[in-house]
């Protein structure tokens, strides 16, 4: 377990610790959670990024070879 120091927007603090008085957990395993979940959709839209440029990569090979075929003579 790493120990740090951040700063937190004074709204965001309040609305933080309403929902803390509520959920009766304690921050640090709220921010945990939250920084979890955050960090999830974050790798998620990292790795859709990527698909999505080898999708684009595959797409224009897939094009080429496509072509080439397209190009050939066949002998019946």
């Amino acid at each position: 377990m790493k120990t740090i120091s951040l700063k937190i927007d004074t709204l965001i603090f309040g609305e933080t610790e309403m929902i803390l008085s509520h959920l009766k957990i304690p921050r640090n395993r709220y921010i945990n959670e939250a920084l979890a979940y955050y960090n999830a959709i974050k790798n998620r839209q990292l790795l859709e990024k990527q698909l999505q440029k080898e999708s684009a990569l595959v797409q224009k090979e897939s094009i080429n070879i496509l072509n080439e075929f397209e190009g050939l003579d066949y002998v019946d």
